[in-house]
């Protein structure tokens, strides 16, 4: 099975996630938009600056540089404090979202991470599709940006996401290798640093294309061990694992940006049913019920509203998740064009305590849920649509539903 992995980069994090909590805490403009830097302590840093907008970097302000000679570049620069406890808030919060689609990331640093999307993609689908529709729930969800690169190891994925900011989704797979990464600087490949890279300039290895084909004795003699990891990332190898940790959502949903907008609600149950399919297989993946059901929606002037139910005994049956979202549905409808739809799963927990009815056989939930189980599995290793119940086939759902 081909490797995909993908690397989350937030843009910009310091001065964004300074000038959300700004705005958030009633400040009357967004500092991304003007001649802005993020300052360290002065009497720890020495003032240097941590971040900086875009229009303070075209006035020639770096990283690192002193507020002093920042100031210099800048006659109207405006210099904001640090805020490590909100930025690390903010972090949390990008990996808690990612790890409602899966648990195998691994935070490179507060503000990036590599996530492992080969065993999902069966479940999600195309990745670029997966990396754009993750990218702008970051955006509409928590209000910044990020970019994505895409490919089929880390090395790779790293590299493909510091290409053109901000907001952007990048491919570096491995046949793109010699037309996207060769002609790059050689200071340019993740782990070169300075003096690495003036010495290999000093060689007249000034691309990563010149080094992917430098000569491994000379390299070793100049470099000794690291001449031969050097060309071994500058031809894109990398066979590192993604070494992720376990994050326990405290929620899974999804949901679905349609391509035109819907005005009759019955047309909406098919995407429900796609829905219910998706966070069925997640939830029971995680071996979780759900105590709280949510339906959200958006319509075509981006207003965006949910309802929820509170469940009596907890579910994770695709069916029982369908029926709930559909009768949310009809609860919440409008009347008005809908662009967006999604499903949500909250209030999760390991154990299922059923309140039992009169109406239900001994023991049907259980069984119901064996059945999916195994269903979960030959569709996860063969694909999703391999097997169904035949009581649960979309077509008698749609039209036979809650009868």
């Amino acid at each position: 099975m081909e490797r995909i992995i993908l690397h989350i980069d937030v843009n910009n994090a310091f001065l964004s996630w300074s000038a959300i909590y700004l705005l958030k805490n009633g400040f009357p403009y967004d500092i991304r938009d003007r001649y802005a830097v993020i300052g360290g302590d002065k009497s720890k840093r020495k003032g240097i600056v941590l971040a900086k907008s875009n229009k303070a970097k075209k006035c020639g302000i770096k990283t690192a540089d002193t507020l002093y000679l920042a100031r210099q570049k800048c006659k109207n620069l405006e210099i904001y404090p640090s805020n490590y406890e909100w930025y690390l808030k903010m972090s949390k919060q990008l990996f808690e979202l990612l790890s409602k689609y899966t648990n195998e990331i691994e935070i490179f640093s507060v503000d990036e991470c590599f996530l492992d999307y080969t065993k999902i993609k069966k479940l999600y689908g195309n990745e670029i599709t997966f990396a754009y529709k993750i990218k702008e729930e970051i955006k509409n969800t928590l209000g910044f940006t990020v970019n994505i690169g895409i490919a089929n190891n880390k090395l790779c994925a790293k590299m493909a996401s510091d290409f053109l900011k901000p907001d952007k989704v990048h491919t570096l797979y491995q046949n793109e290798i010699e037309k996207k990464m060769y002609p790059l600087d050689v200071s340019d490949l993740f782990g070169v640093g300075k003096k690495t890279s003036s010495k290999l300039k000093s060689l007249k290895i000034n691309t990563i294309g010149d080094l992917a084909h430098a000569n491994e004795q000379t390299m070793y003699r100049i470099f000794k061990n690291q001449g031969k990891d050097l060309i071994k990332k500058a031809r894109g190898i990398d066979d590192s694992l993604v070494v992720y940790w376990d994050v326990e959502p405290k929620e899974i949903g999804n949901e679905i940006t349609l391509q035109e907008d819907i005005y009759n609600k019955e047309e909406l149950y098919p995407y429900l049913f796609s829905l219910a399919e998706h966070v069925g297989l997640r939830i029971r993946k995680q071996k979780k019920y759900a105590y709280v059901l949510a339906v959200t929606l958006k319509n075509n002037h981006f207003k965006r509203y949910s309802h929820q139910k509170k469940l009596l005994n907890p579910t994770s049956s695709t069916e029982e998740i369908y029926k709930i979202a559909c009768s949310i549905l009809d609860e919440m409808w409008q009347d008005e064009p809908v662009r967006l739809i999604g499903i949500r799963l909250d209030k999760l927990t390991t154990s299922q305590i059923r309140q039992m009815s009169l109406f239900e056989p001994e023991n049907h939930q259980q069984k119901v849920d064996v059945l999916e189980q195994i269903m979960d599995e030959i569709n996860y290793k063969y694909g999703s649509q391999t097997i169904k119940k035949a009581s649960f086939d979309k077509n008698n759902l749609f039209h036979k539903r809650l009868k």
